[in-house]
């Protein structure tokens, strides 16, 4: 067999060639942005990268449920106010989740089959509307299997593949953050060291997917753009949101903004579960959450009779709204998300403004 036969060399060199490829579709895409923005995507390219490495080895037998989208791993619209673990089952094993929910306001665990590429559909869940949490907070839930004695059970469809579990926190910079561990019921046999036909094939999901990336920069910014400065009502599972959780409902918009002028976003709080505003860049990465002001929920944002008011800008409007920092980008991305909604949530306004202007209101 020559070394270019050998299934491992050639899934490696695919891996080469997607990576060559979606850097240099990217290198093209960006070719009329500014320096930053330039290297922003390629940043961007890295962290989704990652997010795939970090999950990249999947036993399901023994699953491990691995924290997703940290900053580091940001991938197709992260979400720092949630906290997400993300793990790959067997749909025919039984497996026990363990975890406290900490100050989280809402849980939810969701299982869902692959679709084809990144796409998913939700096939199960449960919610904390329903999980059985002690005094502390702590919960057990089994997935699969037969029904225990006691306790929660969520079923494991046929074709089964992913659980994700959210925790959806009102204030991150204070809540006290949920956790949450999966074990198998029955024990399984000790696995081979290496399955060399898996490993090729998971290589090729690995490049596949990177190399899909940059398109999907592209194509999920578009209606962002015609026209900019006007939120939309956007379908989940529509312009990149993949393994979304049922029941939110998404309002969208990019931002088009010159030297001095400012993004006002009001709106009537809407009866629902919980929800956020969060900033994004064109590479579908959440801004400098860590550093800046990017997001808010219904917990800290400033809410007078009713309304909300966000200011997109470079510098704080000062006392005129909220402050979303756009980091000087002249585009990004605005989401807000309303979990479970009474009813469709009306489009907020939005109005560029000068702001100088701004501050003299």
């Amino acid at each position: 067999m020559t070394e270019d036969a050998r299934p491992e060399v050639a899934a490696w060199n695919g891996l080469v060639d997607a990576l060559r490829s979606a850097g240099d579709k990217l290198a093209a895409d960006t070719a009329g942005l500014d320096p930053t923005e330039q290297a922003d995507g390629f940043r961007a390219l890295v962290r989704g990268l990652s997010n795939q490495l970090s999950r990249f080895e999947v036993d399901r037998e023994r699953p491990e449920l691995v924290p997703f989208n940290g900053w580091r791993h940001k991938f197709l619209m992260d979400n720092p106010d949630f906290r997400y673990w993300v793990t790959e089952v067997r749909g025919h094993r039984a497996y026990r989740l363990r975890g406290n929910r900490g100050d989280a306001s809402y849980m939810s665990v969701t299982v869902y089959r692959r679709t084809g590429g990144i796409g998913a559909e939700a096939t199960a869940r449960i919610d904390s509307d329903t999980i059985g949490f002690d005094d502390d907070g702590a919960f057990e839930i089994v997935l699969g299997g037969t029904a225990p004695g006691a306790g929660d059970r969520l079923e494991l469809p046929e074709k089964a593949g992913v659980v994700w579990v959210r925790f959806f926190h009102d204030d991150v910079a204070r809540d006290e953050m949920g956790w949450c561990s999966i074990d198998p019921v029955v024990e399984p046999p000790v696995p081979p060291s290496i399955d060399a036909a898996r490993f090729a094939s998971s290589l090729g999901t690995l490049a596949a997917t990177t190399s899909m990336l940059p398109t999907i920069f592209e194509m999920s910014t578009k209606d962002d753009l015609d026209p900019p400065n006007v939120l939309r009502h956007w379908s989940e599972m529509a312009g990149g949101a993949v393994f979304t959780e049922p029941g939110i409902h998404y309002v969208r918009g990019g931002w088009q903004l010159g030297p001095g002028e400012a993004l006002v976003v009001e709106g009537d709080v809407v009866e629902c579960r919980y929800w956020n505003i969060l900033a994004y860049s064109r590479f579908l990465n959440s801004l400098d959450f860590r550093y800046r002001p990017v997001s808010y929920t219904g917990t800290t944002a400033t809410v007078v009779d009713g309304r909300y008011r966000f200011v997109v800008a470079t510098e704080d409007p000062g006392g005129s709204g909220d402050w979303i920092d756009s980091e000087g980008r002249d585009f990004g991305i605005i989401v807000m998300r309303f979990l479970q909604p009474a009813d469709a949530p009306p489009l907020p306004s939005a109005r560029v403004v000068r702001l100088d202007e701004l501050r003299g209101e």
